[in-house]
């Protein structure tokens, strides 16, 4: 569609309508970190399981302690892992650790610090309640309780409840498997000797690295040259091995490029090359070559990340299993701290800002340069503020913000 700039949202839900999750499958915990829950998990057991101290200490019967200080007969002491099988009698006492069971008759436990142990007796120095210092039976996790819903992102914490419940193997969402391919005659490896004319091929690199942040399974596919054989075979072996391919460069309106070429062929007519009414990021291509999406992103660096955090990210999540709530990053609302100027061009302007939290508001400074081919600058941001058409945001007026990075303390 050369000439015509589409909406953003337009293009984002069109990529999204043709991107579907995979099928579930069933693995051992072990393996689902950071992976979403293609199932609801209920619990066949409480937890705990038996009332259990809170801390190192003496289960005692607080009817026998109405005044202190109170001395007490120790007639055991129970160790986790074991299991008492008497019940305590008035003015008795038991030495406890933290985990055990609580012996029948107490119904409170005193902490260490609050006794004077003696050989065969403990003297109590504060008034304990009823329920203290017990952790109950079915206080976190009742049995038949839901524990986690569908499309639960899957935490080192989920997957210690889980395994307290005794489930050690889920349906989970796959870890979707992105193949990652450049190709250009003028790209060489980033550790080559570089002739006029070339360049290293820095996208390859920082595409893989997004994906692995966003925890997808990236597969580097390579550095092809301007072979229409080449790139055929390329794109025909990552089709084969990855849930979804992405490539950089030659999406401009005007470029021949060969990448062009292939992938009109192998999309059946389903490849669409874009112009999008924002900056940077204005080419895309997208499509899908034997069922699975095939993003074409710009070549210029910081254009390539852009396009992925705009449209290969969300896509990817929802493939992932994500529902619709959680694909975009969120936006938060900052406020500038210096005029972030632009130019009206009739485009969403996504600038370069680093973005600090401090008296309770978002602070957005603009990053020094904003052209499209100036990586470091990119690199030194930690979010994207959203100018709609317009002169731009004065300082001290509210900016909208993208955070691509967790704020640091």
């Amino acid at each position: 569609m050369p000439g015509k700039l589409l909406p953003l949202d337009q293009v984002q839900q069109w990529i999204l309508k043709n991107c579907e999750a995979l099928d579930p499958v069933v693995k051992p915990l072990s393996q689902c970190l950071g992976l979403v829950c293609a199932q609801d998990l209920y619990s066949d057991e409480d937890i705990p399981s038996f009332d259990n101290s809170a801390m190192d200490g003496y289960a005692v019967r607080t009817s026998d302690i109405l005044t202190v200080p109170t001395k007490l007969e120790v007639v055991a002491t129970i160790a986790a892992g074991s299991y008492p099988d008497f019940v305590l009698q008035a003015n008795q006492a038991a030495r406890i650790m933290t985990g055990a069971p609580i012996p029948q008759g107490s119904d409170a436990v005193v902490q260490r610090e609050n006794t004077i142990e003696q050989d065969q007796s403990v003297i109590i120095e504060s008034l304990p309640k009823i329920g203290d210092n017990i952790r109950h039976i079915g206080e976190d996790i009742k049995k038949g309780q839901m524990v986690f819903p569908k499309g639960s992102v899957l935490s080192p914490g989920h997957l210690g409840v889980l395994a307290s419940i005794g489930i050690d193997q889920i349906k989970v969402f796959p870890r979707i498997r992105v193949g990652v391919l450049s190709s250009g005659d003028e790209l060489v490896e980033s550790g080559s000797f570089v002739n006029r004319g070339q360049i290293r091929d820095s996208n390859r690199k920082t595409l893989i690295g997004l994906l692995q942040q966003a925890s997808f399974e990236a597969i580097d596919l390579g550095l092809v040259k301007d072979n229409e054989d080449e790139i055929y075979t390329a794109i025909k072996s990552g089709i084969s091995r990855c849930d979804a391919l992405i490539t950089s460069g030659g999406v401009s309106v005007g470029d021949f490029d060969y990448i062009k070429t292939v992938l009109d062929k192998l999309a059946n007519g389903t490849m669409r090359w874009m112009q999008i009414a924002i900056k940077p990021a204005k080419p895309l291509a997208f499509g899908l070559v034997e069922n699975k999406p095939v993003f074409g992103l710009p070549g210029n660096p910081v254009s390539s990340m852009v396009s992925f955090e705009l449209f290969a990210r969300p896509s990817f999540r929802k493939m992932s299993g994500y529902d619709s709530n959680h694909l975009h990053r969120t936006k938060f609302i900052g406020i500038a701290q210096k005029d972030l100027n632009r130019k009206s061009d009739g485009k969403l302007h996504f600038m370069r800002v680093v973005v600090s939290y401090e008296d309770k508001i978002f602070k957005v400074h603009p990053s020094q340069g904003q052209s499209s081919h100036l990586l470091r600058s990119m690199a030194m941001s930690n979010a994207l503020a959203l100018l709609p058409d317009g002169k731009g945001i004065k300082q001290g007026q509210e900016v909208e913000v993208i955070l691509l990075s967790q704020l640091e303390a």
